[in-house]
């Protein structure tokens, strides 16, 4: 879905304090030269909890050392077990820690550094879902109070995924208005679907979907996931038409409906539920695939592509919702 000029308003969610921060480190010893000091200025923020640091094995050893006995009052999660899947899992995993640990209005400090050279970074498609995540998180959090430094290790994040990272913080002279840089994103063409893409009855039946991804290779378990996921995407319809193809795991469904779709933050907002359950949506048809694509269909339209698995795909079970207190 591209957004024209006049849409780029961003929404006016109640602001909080959320303070959104980059750093890129060339070495272990630049690491820590961001990381002790920010660690030490959540330990001494009033009316929160303990700051955690979500890194990887190796940096989280340098931090206990570098800690020696305030290592006991910092949170150390390995960043394979905060990163399980897809850029809209790790909202959720944000939204739940905030909603199970923060202190009052979502006050915590967090360090956070993904796979860079794992699935966050591993290519260009999945660099772009990256950075969606970070520029709509500073729409998401708004109404938080969390402070989040996000680090890119030169070392493994590469150039250019840093570059378009920067756009995405504002503490950064290159920041960019967070809808502005989702439709730059979603103003790249998707490729188009094969000539032999199975096509549905505008309203696709849910039996039918798990049938099919089921004879493409899907376990019984991720066809109905699959399944359920066309059937949340559809209930933004009415759907005018519907596609099929692809082979496990990664298979596609793209929805054609018959209106446009306006809100850039669509299924990523967490819903008030904890639990991933059916009714929410774009909201679990994010949490469930690999990746979810909205484009402006000319005439008003708009398409929702939804591809269900990759290689370290989406890992089921850690999505959680969010409240603000």
């Amino acid at each position: 879905m591209t957004a024209h000029p006049a849409d780029l308003s961003p929404p006016s969610p109640p602001h909080g304090e959320f303070d959104h921060r980059i750093a890129a480190p060339a070495t272990d010893d630049a690491f820590l030269a961001v990381a002790l000091p920010f660690l030490a200025e959540g330990l001494a923020a009033p009316q929160e909890p303990p700051p955690v640091a979500i890194a990887a094995p190796a940096k989280l050893d340098l931090l206990r050392d570098a800690l020696g006995a305030d290592a006991k009052d910092v949170g150390l999660v390995p960043h394979t077990d905060w990163y399980t899947g897809s850029a809209a899992n790790a909202v959720a995993r944000a939204a739940g820690h905030l909603a199970a640990h923060a202190g009052p209005g979502g006050r915590i400090h967090l360090l956070m550094e993904p796979v860079w050279n794992g699935r966050a970074g591993r290519s260009p498609r999945e660099s772009a879902e990256w950075i969606r995540y970070e520029a709509l998180a500073n729409l998401l959090f708004a109404p938080t109070a969390t402070t989040a430094l996000c680090v890119y290790d030169t070392r493994t994040a590469g150039s250019a995924l840093l570059a378009a990272a920067r756009r995405a913080h504002p503490d950064t002279e290159v920041y960019e208005d967070p809808l502005r840089l989702a439709a730059e994103l979603d103003a790249v063409p998707l490729p188009p679907p094969p000539p032999d893409a199975l096509r549905l009855p505008a309203e696709p039946a849910p039996d039918a979907v798990r049938a099919w991804a089921a004879g493409r290779g899907l376990g019984d378990a991720d066809a109905g996931l699959f399944a359920t996921a066309v059937t949340e995407a559809a209930s933004l319809g009415p759907v005018a038409g519907a596609l099929l193809w692809g082979e496990a795991p990664g298979c596609v469904c793209e929805l054609d409906l018959a209106h446009r779709v306006d809100d850039p933050l669509a299924g990523f907002v967490p819903p008030p539920a904890a639990a991933l359950e059916a009714g929410q949506g774009l909201w679990f048809a994010r949490q469930v695939c690999a990746y979810v694509d909205l484009r402006e269909i000319p005439g008003g339209g708009t398409s929702v592509r939804l591809q269900y698995g990759l290689s370290n795909g989406p890992q089921h079970g850690h999505q959680h919702g969010l409240r603000y207190g």
